[in-house]
């Protein structure tokens, strides 16, 4: 119980569970899908149909193999049956990722990894499943990494809850090195 100090009411509040988020366990939680039928969700063909839609329209450049968007579906007429067989069985390795430079307006330049066409390809297919399973139980309000959302609607989001007399805004940036890390911001 508190005594009314400021830290106590916060360590209460900081070990409270909010109402929107479910214990872990409990009934609100996804359901478990054995590996196996996981597997056969991704390697379903409609998923594998949609995956290969998918990269097609993203295109992007050829990875270390060398191998283009456009010639993905011929090399899957070929080799279908093997990478399959390597999936179910555990056995297949996406290939190195390729490292390019690109250039930022600064004049410096950032690392950029293009996976092959082929691992984007499996990597749409299992993305398209496991997203489908969890994407319903994700927080309302996060926004990362997350489909049809963006981070300008994070920052709408922290300036309407500004707006609205919120005293506090938690900032997670762990993927920019040179901006904030778990921010945790009085906004008075």
């Amino acid at each position: 119980m508190s005594n009314g100090n400021a830290s106590d009411l916060q360590r209460e509040l900081a070990v409270a569970l909010p109402p929107d988020e479910p214990v872990a366990g409990s009934h609100e939680q996804p359901e478990s899908i054995p590996p196996r039928a996981l597997l056969a969700q991704v390697l379903d063909r409609a998923n594998l149909q949609r995956a290969l839609k998918q990269v097609r329209r993203n295109k992007g450049a050829p990875g270390i193999d060398g191998m283009t968007v456009d010639e993905l579906p011929q090399y899957l007429k070929h080799h279908w049956l093997d990478i399959r067989a390597q999936l179910e069985t555990g056995c297949y390795r996406p290939q190195p990722v390729k490292r390019v430079d690109i250039p930022k307006p600064d004049g410096k330049t950032r690392p950029l990894g293009i996976p092959t066409v082929l691992d984007r390809f499996v990597q749409q297919a299992i993305a398209q499943i496991v997203s489908a399973q969890w994407e319903p139980h994700f927080h309302p309000h996060s926004y990362g990494f997350r489909p049809n959302r963006s981070a300008h609607q994070a920052i709408r989001h922290v300036q309407a809850t500004i707006r609205a007399g919120h005293g506090w805004v938690v900032v997670n940036r762990r993927r920019q090195r040179r901006c904030w890390t778990n921010i945790v911001m009085p906004m008075r």
